[in-house]
């Protein structure tokens, strides 16, 4: 698969380091980038520290693409979220700051690589998450940006399809990232609620509140792999579907 150039935003940690991993497997030559990042370039990958929430962070990490070759694959993984009390607690500094790392890093990298996805063909995955349809109080902000996200996907899709790039989301449910696990993540947040241990809360109290039918919480590995299917020649007749890797957490069709 030679010159196959796949993008992935914030693929340093989480989600979005196992689809880096995955796709790295499948043959693709992979860039991806965040704040967080140490830059790094080895036969098959680039790793570009930018501050994907800006114009210009997105830029860099297109350019550090389009170095390697003609894009085909793109991954708009990146995002972030707080915790509310309420939504009368969310300002508007806090609004802008998450629309624009949750949805204007999609808008702006989509936009800077279409072209050379057109030029050959190719697929987007969005990441979006179950609170796009389950909003939820502690995320009111993030679901609404996600809700957009999944939006998104949808225009896209509906404008490009005819032309050879076909755009579809992947909506995990709770799964074991840093998120979850750093102090101060979700698991400490739900501990501070509910009194229970970390362990009590991963295993048990988490899958159990948000309804996870399966019973447990996602590996990263798991939605990779949706993703890298989504991406893939077995998925040439999907586009604007929103593929929901959550354990059952969603009840409604």
């Amino acid at each position: 698969m030679p010159n196959n150039v796949a993008v992935v935003s914030g693929g340093t940690k989480g989600i979005g380091a196992a689809v880096v991993q995955r796709l790295l497997k499948d043959g693709y030559e992979v860039v991806t980038g965040s704040r967080s990042a140490s830059p790094e370039r080895t036969d098959d990958l680039t790793v570009v520290q930018a501050d994907l929430a800006t114009a210009e962070g997105v830029q860099l990490l297109a350019e550090a693409a389009r170095e390697r070759g003609r894009v085909s694959a793109l991954v708009n993984n990146v995002g972030q979220y707080g915790f509310r009390a309420s939504f009368l607690d969310v300002s508007d500094e806090q609004w802008e700051a998450g629309f624009a790392i949750n949805v204007m890093s999609a808008v702006r990298l989509s936009r800077a690589l279409l072209p050379d996805l057109l030029a050959g063909g190719g697929a987007i995955v969005n990441v979006s998450s179950i609170n796009a349809r389950l909003p939820f109080t502690g995320v009111v902000d993030y679901s609404a940006h996600k809700a957009s996200m999944s939006n998104l996907t949808k225009a896209l899709s509906e404008e490009f399809a005819a032309r050879g790039v076909r755009v579809n989301t992947v909506s995990p449910g709770p799964v074991r990232t840093p998120g979850w696990t750093d102090e101060g993540g979700t698991v400490d947040w739900m501990v501070a609620q509910s009194g229970a241990t970390r362990d009590e809360v991963l295993n048990h109290v988490a899958p159990t509140d948000m309804g996870v039918t399966l019973g447990r919480m996602g590996e990263p590995e798991e939605v990779a792999a949706a993703i890298a299917f989504l991406l893939g020649d077995e998925a040439a007749w999907i586009t604007g579907a929103d593929l929901v890797v959550d354990g059952g957490a969603i009840k409604t069709v």
